[in-house]
């Protein structure tokens, strides 16, 4: 008697799991390990009540640490990086602005990078709606710059990217691990 409640405890509780993918005859896809995610500069645009118009904006995925060894082991030095996981981080200027000199349009484009231990090259590039690097083309950059990396105050589970202000327009912050790396940004505020 107990093993066939056992088993029908099992079931259901398969059926249930199975039904919140299911509405209707529709199959949605399962929650993604490494959930989409938007930063907007400034932080509050979409939740400010004034009419705060976006200077840029990052979509990417947030991969989770889970205990392992990341830079150099699960993303490999000297090897380009999507920047996250899943598709590749795209990054949407809303209005022009200048990264290491170098100017760049009002657009969208993907940001990719090269991780070393004491410095990750930042990759701006034109290719978008592209599944992680391996459809990286090089031929496609519109700039490579040279970041430091910096010791994380504490341990980053998930890969995580924000903006904070600067004198001449905002740093992009991304950390994972113990890893943490700042991109300047200028724009005309």
């Amino acid at each position: 008697m107990k093993t066939l409640s056992l088993i029908t405890f099992l079931l259901l509780g398969t059926l249930a799991t199975n039904a919140q993918n299911t509405s209707n005859g529709v199959n949605f896809p399962k929650v993604d390990a490494s959930p989409l995610d938007v930063v907007y500069y400034p932080l509050n645009t979409t939740k400010s009540k004034d009419a705060v118009a976006p200077i840029m904006r990052v979509f990417y995925s947030r991969p989770q640490k889970k205990g392992r060894e990341i830079f150099g082991v699960l993303e490999q030095f000297d090897k380009v990086w999507r920047f996250g996981a899943n598709e590749s981080t795209e990054i949407e200027f809303f209005k022009a602005v200048t990264i290491a000199g170098k100017k760049i349009k009002k657009g969208r484009y993907s940001i990719f990078a090269i991780p070393t231990k004491d410095k990750w090259t930042i990759i701006i590039n034109q290719q978008v709606d592209k599944w992680g690097a391996f459809s990286y083309d090089e031929t496609k950059d519109l700039l490579r710059t040279d970041v430091v990396t910096n010791k994380a105050e504490k341990n980053v589970e998930a890969f995580s990217i924000t903006f904070i202000d600067s004198p001449d327009g905002a740093n992009l912050v991304a950390a994972w691990d113990n890893t943490q790396i700042y991109l300047p940004i200028a724009f005309k505020k």
